[in-house]
């Protein structure tokens, strides 16, 4: 029994042992991918506005989705990133966007400043497909680091709201003939660890060449700047 028990206390101090080690050691990914997952936080403006159109209040975006990291290098510190994603804008501004009465022909009106509103604002939710150069300080056991990130998004605007409210009187448009509803962009994000600034340059205009503001073309483009996180 003396030597059973000895043997019992040399099993368990060497598998306490082995424990200890295991604990010790890393598992090194060398095949490892970053930056699938993204959440964006932007302020909106618009850019190109005709005479008297101007934005009120806050206009922001969200986005979200998950990007495919493909690296392009031995130290995969470069990569090339193709998404898909969701997003919602969200602009206030003094543009009236209503009907004739036919329902068919849009009306694009600046509010006199003679006028207060409760509300006046458009909001859009679009599917997107971002395309990154992407680079890198990582390695597979750093987790903070350096990151730029440039390429261009498109996008599919599959819902549009425009809404002006007053009392008593109450106009919703979420049929705009006009409506551009592929976008296109340039995008650039950058920083380190999980905060990083992004910006998002829209190339094309929101209405086409028929959305007119007294005669003058409604060429309005999205500017978006804020910051963007990153997981995986």
């Amino acid at each position: 029994m003396r030597y059973f028990f000895l043997f019992l206390a040399i099993l368990g101090s060497g598998i306490t042992y082995a424990q200890e080690n295991l604990q010790d050691v890393q598992v090194i990914d060398s095949l490892y991918r970053e930056d699938q997952l993204y959440v964006g936080l932007t302020f909106n403006l618009l850019g190109n506005k005709p005479d008297g159109v101007n934005q009120n209040g806050f206009s922001g975006s969200l986005q979200g989705g998950f990007i495919r990291d493909m690296p392009i290098n031995n130290k995969r510190t470069k990569a090339i990133g193709i998404g898909l994603g969701l997003a919602v804008d969200t602009f206030n501004h003094n543009l009236f966007i209503g009907e004739e009465l036919d329902n068919v022909t849009t009306i694009y009106e600046v509010i006199p400043s003679s006028i207060n509103e409760d509300k006046n604002r458009f909001t859009y939710y679009t599917l997107e497909m971002p395309i990154e150069y992407r680079w890198r300080t990582s390695t597979p056991t750093k987790y903070s680091f350096w990151r730029i990130h440039g390429g261009v998004r498109l996008g599919y605007i599959y819902r549009f709201k425009s809404t002006f409210e007053q009392t008593d009187n109450i106009v919703v448009q979420t049929d705009i003939p006009e409506l551009n509803k592929l976008q296109y962009g340039l995008t650039l994000s950058f920083g380190y660890g999980a905060f990083n600034f992004q910006g998002y340059y829209g190339l094309n205009t929101l209405f086409n060449e028929d959305a007119l503001v007294e005669g003058e073309s409604l060429n309005l483009q999205v500017l978006r700047l804020g910051i963007q996180f990153f997981f995986l």
